[in-house]
C-alpha cells in the first residue's frame, strides 16, 4: 500500500477591488487607450499598491475597461488597504 501523503492547506483571505471606468465603450479606440494607461499610472502609484507588489501580495488583472486587484495574504493591521486604495 502506498505511504499516505497528508497535505495541510493554508486557506487566505483575499480582497478584491474591482475597478472600471465609466463610459469606456463611448470613447474612441485612442481615447480608450489613454484612459487604461492613465487607471494603470494612477493605480501603481497608490502607496498600497506599491507595498502590496514590493510584497508580492496582490494580482492585478486587466478586464478591458478597468481591472481587479487582488490583495492576499494582508496582515492583520492592514485589511483596509483596499478599501484606502479605492478611496484615492
Amino acid at each position: 500500500m502506498a505511504a499516505e501523503i497528508k497535505k495541510e492547506i493554508e486557506l487566505e483571505i483575499a480582497h478584491v477591488l474591482f475597478l472600471d471606468i465609466v463610459g469606456y465603450s463611448k470613447l474612441s479606440v485612442n481615447e480608450q487607450h489613454a484612459r487604461v494607461d492613465e487607471l494603470n499610472g494612477i493605480v501603481r502609484l497608490s502607496e498600497q499598491f506599491q507595498k502590496a507588489e514590493a510584497a508580492n501580495r496582490i494580482l492585478k488583472i486587466p478586464t478591458g475597461d478597468g481591472m481587479a486587484l487582488v490583495f492576499y495574504k494582508v496582515p492583520r493591521n492592514r485589511r483596509s488597504a483596499p478599501l484606502r486604495s479605492a478611496a484615492r
